[in-house]
C-alpha cells in the first residue's frame, strides 16, 4: 500500500453533469482567442518577419545577459541571442553567440552588423551574417500553419481507424482546440511568435491527443463491460477511473516544466510558458471537450442512448 495518495482510488465526479458550466469557460477562451488573434494578429518574430543573424564570437567567455543588455540599448527589444556550439566557432564553450534582430523600416543587413559590431567593441569578433528576407520568413509562416493544420488531421485520422469515427471528431475537435486556445494565448499576451511557437503547437498536439486517447480507451473498454449503461454514466465511470492517471502526469510534466519557465530566461520563457498553459487545456479537453462530444454524436455501436439511472428515477 503507498504511503502516501494524493487522490481516492474511486473517485464520483459528475463530469458530464457539469459539462455545461465547462462549456461556458471553454466558450469564454474561445471568444478571448478568436478576437486577439482578428484584431492584433500574432507578434512575427523574425524567423517569420525577417531580419539578420550574426554569429559572434570572444576570445573570453561571453556573458548572454550583458550582450542581451548592449543590443537592447540599440533600440531592439525583439533580439535574439543564444549560445551555439563550440565546435562550429572553434573556441571554448560560451564564447560563441549568435544574434537575431528585426530590423527596423528603412535599416539594412550591413548597417545592423556595423552598429553591433561597434556597441559590443573590439573584443568580439563576428564571423558570420545572413539576412533572411520576407519572402522567405512568409515561406516559413505558411509552411509552419500548415504542418501544425496536417498534425491534427493525421491525429484524427489515427483516432478514428483505431476506434471509430465520433472517436475521431471529438480528438481532431479537442486537440484543434488545444492548438488554437494556446495559439492565442499567443497573440493575447503578445508573446514572440516563431519557429520555436510552432515547435511548442505541435508538442501540444502530441501530449493532447495521449491524453485524450487513454480516456477513449478506457471509455471502449467500459462499454464491453457494461454493455446496458447509458453513455453518460460511461464516460463519468471512465474519466473518474482515469482522473488519478491524467492528474499525476500533467502534474509530473508541469512539474518538469516550471523551472524551464523560472530559470531559463527570456530565450526560453514564451515556450515554456506555452507549453505549461497547454498541459491545462489539454487535461481540460480531454475531459470536457473530446469526450463530451461523444453525448452530441451518433453513438458508437453498442453504446446505450437511454436516460441515466438518475434520469429515469426522478
Amino acid at each position: 500500500m503507498p504511503l502516501l495518495r494524493f487522490l481516492p482510488d474511486h473517485s464520483k465526479i459528475d463530469f458530464v453533469g457539469a459539462r455545461y458550466f465547462a462549456f461556458a469557460i471553454d466558450g469564454l477562451l474561445l471568444l478571448a482567442t478568436i478576437i486577439s488573434i482578428s484584431v492584433q494578429g500574432f507578434n512575427l518574430g523574425i524567423d517569420f518577419t525577417g531580419g539578420v543573424l550574426l554569429q559572434v564570437k570572444s576570445v573570453h567567455s561571453i556573458h548572454i545577459s550583458s550582450v542581451r543588455d548592449e543590443i537592447y540599448s540599440l533600440g531592439f527589444p525583439d533580439a535574439q541571442i543564444q549560445y551555439i556550439g563550440s565546435g562550429a566557432c572553434d573556441t571554448p564553450i560560451h564564447s560563441c553567440v549568435l544574434i537575431r534582430v528585426k530590423p527596423k523600416p528603412n535599416q539594412s543587413g550591413e548597417t545592423i552588423q556595423s552598429m553591433i559590431k561597434h556597441k559590443l567593441g573590439p573584443s568580439f569578433t563576428p564571423r558570420s551574417a545572413q539576412v533572411i528576407g520576407p519572402k522567405v520568413s512568409g515561406e516559413l509562416f505558411h509552411a509552419g500553419v500548415v504542418a501544425t493544420i496536417l498534425a491534427v488531421i493525421a491525429i484524427a485520422i489515427y483516432v478514428a481507424v483505431r476506434f471509430e469515427w465520433q472517436y475521431g471528431v471529438g480528438a481532431v475537435v479537442a486537440t484543434g482546440h488545444d492548438v488554437l486556445v494556446t495559439a492565442g494565448l499567443f497573440s493575447l499576451l503578445h508573446w514572440d511568435f516563431s519557429l520555436n511557437s510552432i515547435a511548442a503547437l505541435l508538442t501540444l498536439a502530441g501530449y493532447s491527443i495521449n491524453d485524450t486517447v487513454v480516456v477513449f480507451d478506457r471509455i471502449r473498454e467500459n462499454r464491453r463491460k457494461f454493455k446496458r449503461m447509458n453513455l453518460g454514466e460511461l464516460i463519468n465511470l471512465s474519466t473518474n477511473q482515469m482522473l488519478t492517471r491524467t492528474i499525476l502526469t500533467s502534474g509530473a510534466t508541469a512539474i518538469s516544466i516550471i523551472p524551464l519557465l523560472v530559470f531559463g530566461g527570456p530565450a526560453l520563457f514564451d515556450f515554456t510558458g506555452a507549453i505549461l498553459f497547454g498541459i491545462i487545456v489539454g487535461t481540460f479537453s480531454s475531459i470536457y471537450v473530446a469526450s463530451a462530444l461523444l453525448l452530441y454524436l451518433p453513438a458508437p455501436a453498442g453504446t446505450q442512448t437511454g436516460p441515466s439511472e438518475k434520469e429515469a428515477t426522478a
